[in-house]
């Protein structure tokens, strides 16, 4: 995902060639910079977070950066101002940009403006969003489609993830989070699957299915809508989609069927059955089913808009997979280091199932870092029974994000790691990401393997170990 192209904006979309982005280091702002920086835009952007590599190197391209949010980070000649989620009215930016009625756009509205004379393909679902976003962007990629490319997760090759491409083709990671994926225009869409999550936004799986159901209806009657057969609230919600709708999963009766699944050290791969006709096989580097249904839905999505089997066979061979998704990184006194994104029970057990199949019987220690207090709360009982393929877990405070909080996050925290203890599983609180590395070193044997898993900031614990390998 590189390069720099050189594209006027269309007369369909804000002309608009250069932009403040206000929280740019989050995944999804990061994202969009790289994208609008390869659109040769002219840049700026502030965050409370430090400059991490990929702001660093937009820096290189020309863009200024602002540590903290003041009135006067805003340029004098930004012509529009583009803000996260994260980042409220009352910030001193977008107050200053409406001072001088410099338009205004939420992250995921100016994405709904740039697909509006664009090809839209939107990937959403609870879970696997990033992962299939990037290897639908990979495939049209190797298939010469050149397409630009949303994912809310940086690609291991190219530390990217973001890219502008030459074609009409905009490929766009679509989260269901305050309903920001109905700002989207959608010409082709994959779900893959819907779970209770988000609840500080939605407060059942009913108020979830609702708002997947508005977004199957933003795709048009000539537009292809992927969902998983294997998912019933997802099939729930394409009921009355207008668009052509394609099935995958695992079931014979699915347009598109994964079959004969076999995980071993060289990857995952699996039989592919379209319509009753044998397709082919594909291959990944990736392990676990997860990523195998992934392939999956983006193999079918890409076929089902004309690229060729032999192209998407290929590309998934090639697909390197996205950083913090069962990403080794390092070791450390011969223990493996993974890191992962995985933060609802349902990814925390396939995460799990995956080490442990690629493991074997080796000692999977696994820290977990539960991310927000109402989603731990809510689903107690599902993270609870999540964690049996690891031996031993160790849980650290809430990453409380979005949420006013006092002492919840530790107490949160505390009763998961009591109520996992009381299963068998050798489970414990731990108070702070600073204690686990001595935790670690004075536990952990040779041939072990650590999982530093949640959306927070837990990625940093394997850093700080490969920072500081004996």
């Amino acid at each position: 995902m590189k390069g720099r192209v050189a594209v006027m904006p269309s007369k369909c979309e804000p002309n608009l060639p250069s932009a403040h982005l206000v929280g740019i280091c989050g995944a999804g702002m990061k994202a969009l910079a790289e994208l609008l920086d390869g659109y040769s835009w002219r840049l700026s952007g502030s965050d409370l977070q430090p400059a991490n590599s990929s702001i660093e190197s937009l820096a290189l391209h020309g863009m200024k950066f602002f540590q903290g949010h003041a009135a006067s980070n805003v340029p004098p000649d930004a012509q529009c101002l583009i803000y996260s989620p994260a980042v409220l009215a009352t910030n001193p930016e977008r107050q200053e940009a409406t001072r001088r009625g410099i338009p205004s756009w939420s992250y995921s509205q100016m994405i709904g403006e740039l697909m509006k004379p664009r090809t839209g393909i939107c990937i959403a679902g609870t879970h696997g969003k990033s992962t299939t976003t990037a290897m639908v962007g990979w495939i049209l990629s190797v298939a010469g489609r050149d397409p630009a490319v949303l994912v809310g997760a940086e690609l291991c090759d190219s530390g990217q993830s973001g890219r502008a491409g030459r074609s009409d083709l905009l490929v766009a990671e679509s989260c269901e989070f305050n309903h920001s994926f109905l700002d989207f225009q959608p010409k082709h869409a994959a779900i893959l699957n819907v779970e209770t999550d988000h609840f500080d936004y939605y407060t059942d799986l009913a108020s979830m299915i609702e708002a997947f159901r508005q977004f199957s209806g933003r795709v048009p009657k000539d537009g292809v809508l992927v969902v998983n057969s294997d998912s019933a609230a997802a099939m729930q919600a394409v009921q009355k989609a207008s668009a052509k709708r394609v099935t995958f999963g695992t079931q014979p009766s699915a347009d598109w069927c994964g079959e004969r699944l076999v995980d071993d050290t060289s990857g995952v791969r699996f039989s592919v059955v379209s319509r009753g006709q044998s397709w082919g096989q594909i291959n990944l580097q990736l392990h676990g089913r997860h990523n195998a249904q992934n392939a999956l839905a983006a193999a079918a999505l890409c076929a089902e808009i004309g690229v060729s089997r032999e192209d998407i066979i290929a590309a998934l061979r090639s697909f390197g997979g996205i950083r913090r998704r069962f990403e080794t990184i390092g070791e450390r006194n011969g223990v493996v280091l993974i890191g992962d994104y995985a933060h609802h029970p349902t990814a925390v057990r396939a995460t799990l199932e995956t080490a442990r199949q690629v493991y074997g019987s080796r000692k999977i220690w696994c820290v977990f870092q539960p991310h927000q207090v109402s989603r731990t709360t809510a689903l107690m009982d599902g993270f609870v029974a999540s964690f049996c393929d690891a031996d031993e877990v160790l849980i650290v405070p809430v990453f409380a994000a979005r949420e006013h909080v006092t002492d919840e996050p530790i107490r949160v925290s505390q009763e998961l790691a009591r109520r996992i203890a009381s299963t068998g599983l050798a489970a414990r609180f731990v108070e702070s990401l600073d204690q686990i590395m001595t935790t670690v070193d004075d536990a952990a044997r040779p041939g072990d393997v650590l999982i530093a898993m949640g959306a927070g900031d837990i990625d940093r614990i394997n850093h700080e170990f490969t920072r500081s390998v004996c």
